[in-house]
Formats: C-alpha cells, sequence, structure tokens
C-alpha cells in the first residue's frame, strides 16, 4: 500500500486532525485517511452533479462540454 509523508504541517492543522482522530477512536494516520477518502468522494459527488445540472439545462441554451464518460467511469474506479 502506498504512504504519504506530509512536511510542515501548520499546527493548527495537526492539533485539528488530531483532535478528530481522539474523538473517533483512531490514530493520526487512519484519520487522515479517513478526511482524504471523503473529500475524493466529495469531489466525485460535485462532479457528478455538476454534470447533472448541464445535462438539465434546456436544448436550445449553450450546454458546456460534458467530461468523457469513459475517463468518468476510470476515475470512479481508481477512486
Amino acid at each position: 500500500m502506498p504512504s504519504l509523508q506530509i512536511r510542515e504541517l501548520p499546527e493548527d492543522v495537526y492539533e485539528a486532525l488530531a483532535e478528530r482522530a481522539r474523538r473517533e477512536g483512531r490514530s493520526l494516520a487512519q484519520q487522515a485517511v479517513a478526511e482524504l477518502r471523503g473529500m475524493v468522494e466529495l469531489a466525485a459527488v460535485d462532479r457528478r452533479r455538476r454534470t447533472l445540472e448541464a445535462l438539465d439545462q434546456p436544448a436550445k441554451e449553450a450546454r458546456p462540454a460534458l467530461p468523457d464518460p469513459v475517463a468518468l467511469v476510470r476515475e470512479d474506479r481508481d477512486a
């Protein structure tokens, strides 16, 4: 499994993460993974929401370019 080392983490960020880890009964590393996973999932939900909003626009309005569906599926599989 890959690992990640973060240098020069601001003290306030460290303390907030440590407090959340204590509340959730997790180690600091487990909490960091949970927080990062949550951010990735939120980004995917936001991307889907924007795509659906673009599809809901009436046909006569100019629609923004939609992302390639193959790339979206691959991105979801990799997440």
